[in-house]
């Protein structure tokens, strides 16, 4: 497994960013897997790509540059799998979704009911409520959809169609811990070890992020005295002027062709969901997915509403336990499987490992589908919990 810290200007990566969209960075990509493959004697081996948010960009663009080499020494690409990812436009990601989000957690967000009743009505006006309701459907009306205002493309200070920005900021006053990848979480801020990433996380005094320690990263040969960030602050698609004013130039892999190619390439792709990612919520993706048309049909024919098994696995490591049975739902059509986990963030592998580890045997062809009741195709040996360092805790106070 190959984890890839890019494009340039994120983490450790050396060099100045000079992009400014995604086929300049796949391009980028394809130029250092091919020196790495030949580096490390990695020819003749199938490639699979993943991903999670921004990633969505990421992601379908580099598969697509990798099918265009036709080159299988280097770029064999057999799959991509992606989790909760923004794959086109975010005001129907995020905007249209937003108030039947927050009816599903009403009991969550907690809000009182004249913001609720306010909120609705601006759906209403917004044509948010109308558009959710036409074009959220299985099988979908024909594409393409027709093109929502962007809210920030007025003057006004607070953009009247800009739901998604009045549902956070009510979500923090009644949650000032309100956390948009997870939404259950609550005071106090937890510390983490990668450093801050949202507005309000705490940071204690004289705590080092753990990538920022030098004998971490003379450990992993990584430039000793870097700053690693989880979210940089460079531009990385600032173009070789550097342009502080630029952003990805790209429309989304959806909205451009670039996924339907990538999913008929490979057969193999596989998009995700956290159901408790208010970010990026779930239905946001979906709706993306009804608009584009792959192998012949144009999105899901059917809801995705079959059960997602994730084995049974006796583990007693109380600081990575993974839940397990029937976490989600599933549907596959056509080359394409769609999959969300109910109690899962933003981060899905962090908060749902089990179910993760599911869709990477998925990619990679060890079980058929989500609905496969067996274990874990590599649960064999000592993987019950009997070494020392697993005991059960009960066990363990028992001999004392």
């Amino acid at each position: 497994m190959l984890w890839v810290e890019q494009p340039v200007g994120v983490g450790y990566t050396q060099g100045v960013p000079n992009i400014t969209n995604e086929i300049e960075l796949s391009q980028e990509f394809a130029g250092f897997y091919k020196q790495f493959a030949t580096t490390f004697g990695l020819e003749n081996r199938k490639v699979y790509l993943t991903g999670e948010s921004y990633a969505g960009y990421y992601v379908p663009y580099i598969a697509d540059e990798f099918i265009k080499q036709e080159d299988d020494v280097y770029f064999n690409l057999a799959g991509i799998a992606i989790n909760d990812p923004i794959l086109g436009d975010s005001t129907l990601a995020q905007q249209v979704t937003v108030v039947p989000y927050l009816d599903y957690w009403a009991n969550v967000f907690s809000l009182n009911a004249s913001f609720t009743s306010a909120i609705h009505e601006r759906a209403d006006q917004c044509n948010y409520t109308s558009y959710y309701n036409t074009y959220l459907s299985f099988p979908p009306p024909p594409a393409p959809f027709p093109v929502l205002p962007d809210p920030f493309a007025s003057d006004s200070e607070y953009p009247t169609c800009d739901l998604f920005d009045a549902v956070y900021t009510a979500a923090q006053a009644v949650n000032p811990c309100f956390n948009i990848y997870h939404i259950l979480d609550t005071c106090p801020f937890l510390w983490n070890q990668l450093g801050i990433v949202n507005q309000g996380d705490y940071q204690p005094p004289g705590a080092q992020v753990y990538f920022n320690r030098t004998d971490v990263q003379a450990a992993i040969n990584a430039p000793v005295g870097t700053n690693w960030m989880q979210c940089t602050d460079k531009n990385v698609f600032g173009g070789a002027t550097n342009n502080q004013s630029l952003s990805d130039r790209s429309l989304g892999p959806a909205a451009d062709g670039t996924l339907t190619r990538v999913i008929e390439a490979t057969n193999n792709t596989i998009i995700g969901a956290g159901n408790l990612d208010f970010l990026l919520p779930t239905n946001g993706t979906l709706m993306a997915l009804q608009n584009i048309t792959w192998n012949g049909q144009q999105g899901f024919q059917a809801y995705p509403a079959t059960e997602f098994y994730t084995p049974y696995h006796p583990e007693y490591n109380d600081g990575a336990l993974a839940g397990a049975g029937y976490l989600g739902l599933w549907g596959s059509e056509r080359g394409l499987t769609f999959y969300q986990v109910q109690l899962a963030g933003h981060e899905l592998p962090e908060y749902a490992p089990g179910a993760a580890y599911r869709v990477m045997e998925l990619l990679l062809g060890r079980i058929k589908s989500f609905g496969d009741a067996g274990d874990f195709t590599t649960q064999e040996g000592n993987f019950t919990g009997t070494t020392p360092i697993y005991k059960p805790a009960r066990a363990q106070r028992a001999l004392h």
